[in-house]
């Protein structure tokens, strides 16, 4: 397969109808902004002819990406269970079934020999649909009832629903936007916040009860910088309200025997201080950024949760983020994140002695996983790296010892020891050390012949995370170097991190990861006619901005879901996520604010000048980046490249921001990608070196 950009047919060209407008004194011509109006017949034609075209040029790859389809379903148990987790009476877990898309969530009660109960099948609810997904999923005290959510386009409005699960029917509950739920204690009453229609912020909270005859509206949140969620304690005493901005959050709670008492406030918002809380016995435990960026841990009488109550139990530190806090019977877990990885630590709360949790793996990501039970004497977590798969373990709190309850099945021989984790440091252009995670097969050349898919995110403090995926080694044995940059404005070395990369400094994020990739060929990992550069969202904007800062330093970029028109974005405000994120971007009707987007703004600073192969992906029913934004890109940078390299858009019709929602679908979307990167980079075999 040869990607050219001469194939036949050409690609499409798009109307221009420039809109001009003036900004801080710099003229500014839009000539796509037409593109923003799905209801134009036209907008949807150039789409369609956009796809067309892709897939003529891609045409002669089909049996590449069915091979690697093939290969990639072959690593996959596709008939299997998760390990079950206990709630109340019953242990629940999930099912997948050979040929379906979707899980199906199951129970048993007491033991796992009993009987099994289906509660939700989501193949069944995705009949009819080209996209399901199942949002809040929450079982309320006694059993009897359970409370979900699901969005059946992509767009990410979810809709609640209540199923009886003794009878199998749907109560007569439901609303419309729903973005989080808590069940009251007496299983009865359920409280639920909802979005705006229009600019998709969470502000509002509801109380209902499941007969669904009356709504209230308890409370709605003024600020439109922040939003608003509900949520019940692992006790099952408290319900927590949370309003958070950017850079700022609140709490209040509610006991949850008396759901139509009043929230009481625990702390005022403070402009730039954040904090959320659990709760154990008489006391809730804080997690509060008040003396530092990167957190202390309080306690709180419960009735009086004030700061003027609070005592101190870890002080702020400023190489260690504590991440968060999950309280139990007998004792608190932390997560905490040093130097880029993430840790357990087990805290005694009675003598606040602290054990962190041991692991030897060079870069990894362990989490939380689902810890349903108050009075549990082990800790339910999940541990993956590069090498290692999914892995779920019990973490038995008094002696720190771990049992492994599963691991990910991967199918076809896949030998973990024949592959090494690395972990790099780049040196940024203001003397910042940006941490790099290499995976790659042993025996890869380090003369800078291997080919390289380096991976970017870098932003709103998301770390980059080391995780598992059985489909990569389609991509590593091959002979390809993946590699994660973990840039500023992620938090992967600490809040700080993050706020180093955003704002009047966003730049860093992207002089990190030119760095990195700079790196990567000093070191002879890579060069530069070998590395294919990838990212989405967030990430789509680092892709836009570090292609037009440094074109000539990447052979190919898939970018996905791409925010790269900022400045018209982050001007309308009623836009999804707008208003939120001037604590992110900044507010471009500031004229200092404008100057730091300008001089990014990948839509703003597209260039007459030869740019690499590049993969544009988004989805028509996008919420969280309008599918507008990569189409104007792509039409304006068709009109300035003066390469020959190919610029393809593939635009997903039925889905939204997370690509398809069923699990075949999806890995049909990761097969054309990869047969893209691995035709890129010259590596398009049918059957990769073993």
């Amino acid at each position: 397969m040869t990607l050219d950009a001469t194939a036949s047919p050409k690609p499409p060209t798009a109307e221009m109808r420039p809109v001009a407008a003036t900004l801080h004194g710099e003229n500014r011509t839009d000539e796509y902004g037409w593109m923003r109006d799905r209801s134009d017949p036209r907008v949807i034609a150039h789409l369609e002819a956009e796809n067309t075209y892709t897939d003529s040029v891609t045409e002669d790859s089909k049996a590449f990406q069915s091979a690697l389809f093939d290969e990639m379903l072959g690593r996959i148990q596709q008939t299997d269970l998760s390990v079950p987790y206990a709630k109340g009476d019953w242990l629940y877990y999930t099912r997948t079934i050979e040929g379906q898309q979707y899980p199906v969530h199951c129970r048993k009660r007491g033991s796992a020999d009993a009987a099994e109960h289906v509660i939700l099948d989501v193949n069944a609810l995705a009949e009819g649909h080209t996209f399901m997904a199942v949002g809040d999923f929450e079982v309320c005290p006694d059993g009897r009832l359970l409370a979900y959510t699901t969005d059946s386009t992509g767009y990410r409005q979810y809709v609640l629903h209540v199923r009886d699960l003794e009878s199998g029917t749907e109560r007569g509950v439901s609303a419309e936007r729903v973005t989080s739920i808590a069940w009251a204690a007496d299983g009865h009453t359920l409280l639920y916040t909802q979005e705006d229609e229009v600019t998709k912020r969470s502000h509002r909270l509801y109380r209902t009860t499941v007969d669904g005859v009356s709504h209230t509206l308890v409370t709605e949140e003024a600020d439109e910088r922040f939003s608003v969620t509900v949520g019940l304690t692992r006790s099952g005493e408290w319900i927590i309200f949370a309003a958070g901005s950017h850079t700022t959050s609140e709490a209040s709670v509610l006991p949850a025997a008396k759901p139509s008492d009043a929230f009481v406030l625990v702390a005022p918002r403070r402009q730039n201080i954040e904090y959320d809380l659990d709760h154990r016995g008489d006391r809730f435990w804080i997690r509060v950024s008040d003396r530092g960026r990167e957190f202390r841990l309080v306690t709180a009488p419960v009735i009086t949760p004030g700061p003027d109550h609070w005592v101190e139990v870890l002080p702020h530190r400023d190489t260690i983020t504590l991440g968060w806090v999950a309280c139990f019977e007998d004792h608190i877990v932390l997560g905490e994140r040093e130097d880029a990885l993430p840790h357990l630590v087990v805290l005694d709360p009675s003598t606040h002695e602290r054990r962190r949790v041991r692991f030897d793996e060079a870069a990894y990501l362990v989490s939380m996983g689902v810890n349903e039970q108050f009075s549990a004497s082990r800790f339910r977590y999940t541990y993956q790296s590069f090498v290692t798969p999914s892995s779920v373990f019990d973490l038995d709190l008094a002696t720190l010892g771990s049992t492994l309850l599963k691991r990910q099945p991967v199918l076809g021989g896949y030998d973990g020891s024949r592959y090494v984790i690395e972990r790099l440091a780049a040196t940024a252009a203001d003397g910042a050390s940006v941490p790099i995670t290499l995976l790659y097969a042993k025996g890869t050349p380090r003369d800078g012949s291997a080919p390289c898919l380096l991976y970017g995110y870098g932003a709103y403090g998301i770390s980059g995370n080391v995780a598992f995926s059985p489909s990569r080694f389609s991509l590593v044995d091959r002979g390809v170097v993946y590699a994660i940059a973990h840039i500023r404005g992620g938090a992967d070395r600490g809040q700080k991190w993050h706020d180093d990369g955003r704002m009047a400094k966003k730049m860093n994020s992207f002089t990190d990861f030119i760095a990195c990739g700079e790196h990567l060929v000093s070191e002879r990992i890579t060069s530069s006619d070998r590395m294919v550069i990838q990212g989405g969202s967030a990430g789509g904007l680092l892709m836009g901005a570090v292609v037009n800062l440094r074109p000539d330093l990447w052979k190919g970029v898939l970018t996905q879901v791409p925010f790269v028109d900022v400045v018209h974005t982050m001007l309308d405000d009623q836009l999804p996520l707008t208003v939120g994120e001037y604590e992110e971007w900044g507010d471009p009707r500031n004229p200092e604010h404008y100057g730091w987007i300008r001089a990014y703004s990948p839509y703003d600073n597209l260039a007459k000048r030869e740019y690499p192969a590049m993969l544009v992906k988004t989805g028509l029913n996008d919420s969280q980046v309008g599918f507008w934004e990569p189409a104007k890109y792509v039409a304006r940078l068709r009109t300035l490249k003066t390469d020959r390299n190919p610029l393809l858009f593939r635009i997903n019709m039925g889905a939204g921001h997370g690509g398809a929602s069923g699990r075949y679908d999806a890995l049909r979307e990761v097969a054309f990608d990869y047969a893209w990167i691995l035709t890129t980079l010259g590596r398009q075999d049918a059957n990769p070196a073993r």
